[in-house]
């Protein structure tokens, strides 16, 4: 639990739409937790689905309406921190629900000193029948508290693997001081706003830590389409962001055997459920690999390329912006 504080001051800050199905448990989870919060700010952008009854049947549910044309994701969270009034601000999402009863004081537990800006938890897919198997949550290693801190100087030096393991900053399952992001607000953008918000924390001397014990369940099936997308337009905000570079995912007779290992030896629901999520995965994979290579291929013809490849399968690129006053 975080150490100077008997009882911190918590608000938490989702944004949602249409989450008709998921929102009552995540509301839920969070008010069933060892540390109460002060408030949650729920911010709708346009649902139809009866997302917004449920929200009001909340006493601590605070429900603000905006314009569906107006959301981003960095720009709606920060109206959310405007509003809020707690010490901590905690971010999530509608579809999201806490593992157990400690997911915020494991978050508090990450503010080891008055230099942490942020904490980052976890989001896992539990062991459900509907959930692609092969993303099922297996910790290797014990939950681990782990602090990062540079010079401006030291950070630009770190090599792009590194920088994008370091900024692998996620806000499903993130608590910030509201201090800190008053001072140093998300970036206007489409995509992207925690990892940016991670660095630029890192090169104006604030620590960030990652708690790996601060866990929420999270999980998307996706079609071939968004995968492939959701690849294009994440390799290209690394690239922009991180100088990184994917490398090409290999899809030989071995990395196909290890899929069928990891399905059949963890799935208990049976040959034609297996059968099904090795279609699946399968499907994904080549999903994957084509967006790297499209991605490669534009960027060997250079920057300008690039841009105008993103552009033809995702849209506008995600450019961030400073928040304007």
């Amino acid at each position: 639990m975080y150490p100077d504080k008997k009882d911190p001051s918590v608000s938490v800050v989702i944004p949602v739409k249409n989450e008709v199905s998921k929102i009552r448990a995540c509301l839920e989870g969070i008010l069933s937790q060892t540390i109460p919060v002060k408030e949650i700010i729920v911010i709708d952008s346009g649902s139809t689905d009866g997302t917004q009854s449920i929200v009001r049947e909340f006493d601590k549910a605070m429900l603000i309406e905006i314009d569906p044309a107006t959301f981003n994701h960095g720009g709606t969270r920060n109206l959310g921190v405007n509003l809020a009034t707690g010490e901590f601000v905690l971010m999530t999402v509608g579809d999201a629900r806490p593992c157990n009863d400690k997911w915020i004081e494991n978050m508090l537990a990450g503010f080891t000193d008055e230099e942490v800006a942020g904490v980052c938890g976890l989001q896992v897919v539990p062991h459900d029948r509907d959930k692609n198997p092969v993303e099922w949550f297996r910790p290797q290693s014990a939950p681990s508290i782990k602090r990062y801190a540079f010079t401006p100087e030291e950070l630009e030096k770190l090599p792009p693997e590194k920088m994008k393991e370091i900024c692998g900053w996620d806000d499903v399952s993130a608590m910030y001081r509201r201090k800190e992001i008053l001072a140093l607000p998300f970036r206007i953008t489409t995509y992207g706003e925690d990892a940016i918000w991670a660095k630029e924390a890192l090169m104006s001397g604030k620590a960030i830590v990652y708690n790996s014990a601060a866990r929420v369940f999270h999980y998307h099936q996706e079609n071939d389409e968004f995968t492939f997308k959701r690849t294009l337009t994440t390799s290209y905000f690394r690239y922009k962001q991180f100088n990184y570079i994917p490398p090409l995912l290999q899809q030989g007779l071995i990395a196909n055997l290890r899929l069928v290992k990891s399905i059949w030896t963890a799935n208990p629901f049976g040959f034609r459920a297996n059968w099904k999520w090795l279609q699946y995965n399968l499907a994904q994979r080549r999903s994957l690999k084509k967006a790297i290579i499209v991605f490669s291929d534009a960027l060997k013809k250079g920057e300008q390329e690039l841009d105008i490849v993103h552009t033809k399968y995702c849209g506008k690129p995600p450019i961030p912006q400073k928040q304007t006053n």
